[in-house]
């Protein structure tokens, strides 16, 4: 066993011994504790061997932090489907999505038909003030050729300090285009809202981070100061929304409820169980509510239908959520590090779990094709769109009963 080898098996065996005897309270006389450090050595020494013989034998040259970080992604990531270990460019990937905002160009792209090809340029961004377009594909930035295949160091190379340049090289009917420009904070709305009639409001939310609840409460304000009075009805699209921040989906469903629970939590540390409820005050004044849903729903998504179906605040429309009921909480590291780690599960005000499950919708209304993500782009069609018709008939009885009031 070679020396290096050696020195990392004295580690290991020091972490998972010091463990062990701490889960037997340090009593090394009993029985048990001693199983448990007998069975850590032994643990400890075949992951010495196995790194070893990777080492020695695998067919390509392996870096021991290679192999290290492997071993660890491996022992995080096998727990479940959510867990991860996060390296420096992944955490910081982590933290931007989480606060809506990032330093880069402003452009959403995607892989493609093995291209990386521009959905959008966000609006006043850097990007579109250049003449980037939908549809262009990315060829190059600063020279260097971008590659299917690896889209997460693609957009690594997008961003950088603000104010620094940056040439993006795009090919369009034929012919590429160098676009150079500065980078600047991106701000990413993750609220999109639209009048559907005179009374009626739409608010679509594409995930839920920090701002995310503001945002909403202004674009709901917007809304009825362009109706010239309370709304009579709104809906909300959380159509293939995966989620984000779980305090921000308790703040939005905050924002129309008066009272009660909001969704409670159960892990082993004192952290990971907790109850969110309600404060007073809703922005809607009781006017009614459609909630739109699909298998693309995920975690905060669900906190929200669930909430606001279990305080019947809500009429949920579309098909069963994903079923994401566990909560994760990101755990910094050393040198920019991190992992994220589930550490509870949540429940509906009823007390119902929805891990595996989902939110099952008051009325079942199926995908229509090209929806929603024509609407996540901005376009509306409430004739096309099956599910957002149904939330508008839905609405109209509670508009003349609400107008009737008045």
């Amino acid at each position: 066993m070679s020396l290096k080898i050696r020195a990392i098996l004295v580690i290991v065996i020091g972490v998972v011994m010091g463990l062990g005897l701490s889960v037997g309270g340090g009593l090394l006389g009993a029985d048990k504790p001693l199983g448990k450090a007998e069975l850590s050595w032994e643990q400890a020494q075949l992951f010495a061997e196995v790194l070893e013989r990777v080492k020695r034998e695998y067919v390509e040259p392996i870096d021991d932090a290679e192999l290290l970080e492997s071993a660890i992604r491996g022992m995080v990531g096998d727990l479940d489907a959510h867990s991860e270990y996060l390296d420096a460019s992944e955490y910081r990937d982590i933290r931007i999505s989480t606060t809506g905002s990032y330093t880069g160009v402003g452009i959403e792209v995607a892989e493609v038909d093995n291209a990386i090809r521009i959905i959008s340029p966000i609006a006043g961004s850097p990007a579109a003030r250049s003449g980037i377009r939908s549809g262009d594909e990315l060829l190059a930035v600063d020279g260097q050729a971008v590659e299917a295949g690896r889209l997460r160091d693609t957009m690594n190379s997008l961003r950088g300090s603000a104010g620094s340049k940056v040439t993006l090289s795009v090919l369009r009917e034929g012919d590429v285009i160098d676009h150079e420009m500065r980078r600047q904070i991106i701000r990413v709305a993750s609220v999109h809202k639209e009048l559907l009639s005179h009374a009626h409001g739409y608010v679509r939310v594409n995930q839920f981070n920090e701002g995310t609840a503001r945002e909403l409460s202004r674009a709901v304000d917007e809304l009825q100061d362009a109706r010239g009075g309370l709304l009579d009805g709104l809906v909300l699209d959380l159509r293939n929304n995966p989620g984000g921040v779980l305090d921000s989906a308790v703040d939005v469903s905050d924002l129309f409820l008066d009272a009660g629970v909001i969704v409670s939590a159960d892990g082993r540390s004192v952290e990971s169980r907790f109850t969110r409820v309600a404060h007073r005050g809703d922005i809607l004044d009781g006017a009614a509510m459609v909630v739109l849903v699909n298998s693309g729903s995920a975690s905060a998504s669900e906190i929200v239908a669930g909430a606001l179906q279990d305080h019947n605040r809500a009429t949920i429309i579309g098909t069963a959520t994903f079923g994401k009921g566990l909560v994760q909480t990101v755990m910094p590291l050393s040198r920019g590090r991190a992992i994220k780690l589930t550490t509870s599960r949540y429940y509906t005000p009823s007390g119902d779990s929805i891990q595996d499950v989902g939110i099952t919708p008051d009325l079942l209304v199926e995908d229509t094709p090209g929806y929603p993500d024509l609407s996540l782009s901005g376009l509306l069609d409430r004739e096309a769109d099956g599910q957002l018709a149904e939330a508008l008939q839905q609405l109209q009885p509670h508009a003349v009963m609400h107008s009737n009031a008045k």
